[in-house]
């Protein structure tokens, strides 16, 4: 799964890579968590837009969403199965900007160790994604969203079994196409190839949401 992830770029470069026509300003953020508000991508045929999204898809059937578990993460091999993601994957599929996901890696005792992954020589990702406005019995909206996941690849498997799906800047035109009649690109939804991410050990300061600094990032 991923479970936690950081967007720090500065926001001029966020757009200039997803290429959408708002202009936000938003602060580096370091380790983003579940039900934090996170940018996500999405496009119209007009053009691609940012928006900000809870971290946890609620689909609309859901009558109340305190009964309802948080989905933080979608399996790509599944998505077209589940009926909770159906709708979301024909219509309102989206990219999450981020510069690194984090991982923990079991070390027996019910020890873990934190790991920073990151596309080789850092750099903007895009990660799959899949939005949905949420609208409440009283009439209140929420734009929801989750990442998803695919197998990992032959290197991080050594710290988990799952990855973000990640698109290529060549691929977002595909991934966002908003036009329902044609079919979700599941191929998109692939490991990296192994030489595209790498990944160290970082400091346990990781586990606490409270931080969220740069030293959280630093190898251990």
């Amino acid at each position: 799964m991923c479970g936690r992830f950081a967007i720090t770029s500065p926001p001029e470069a966020v757009r200039a890579f997803f290429r959408y026509v708002e202009q936000p300003n938003f602060p580096p953020r370091y380790n983003i968590a579940p039900t934090q508000p996170i940018p996500i991508v999405t496009a119209k045929r007009d053009a691609r837009h940012f928006k900000l999204a809870r971290w946890g898809f609620l689909p609309g059937f859901v009558k109340d969403p305190k009964d309802f578990p948080l989905i933080i993460n979608a399996r790509a091999e599944t998505l077209a199965q589940k009926p909770s993601f159906r709708a979301a994957l024909r219509r309102r599929r989206c990219l999450i900007p981020a510069d690194a996901w984090y991982e923990w890696r079991a070390e027996g005792k019910g020890r873990k160790t934190p790991f920073l992954l990151r596309r080789r020589g850092a750099g903007l990702m895009g990660l799959a994604g899949l939005w949905e406005t949420y609208a409440d019995p009283l009439g209140g909206e929420i734009d929801t969203a989750c990442i998803i996941t695919t197998n990992a690849n032959g290197a991080t498997v050594a710290i988990h079994d799952r990855m973000p799906a990640l698109i290529e800047p060549e691929q977002h035109d595909a991934w966002l196409d908003p036009d329902e009649t044609k079919a979700p690109p599941l191929h998109l939804l692939c490991p990296a190839d192994d030489e595209q991410i790498e990944f160290f050990a970082i400091s346990p300061l990781v586990n606490r949401t409270a931080n969220d600094g740069p030293e959280i990032q630093k190898p251990a």
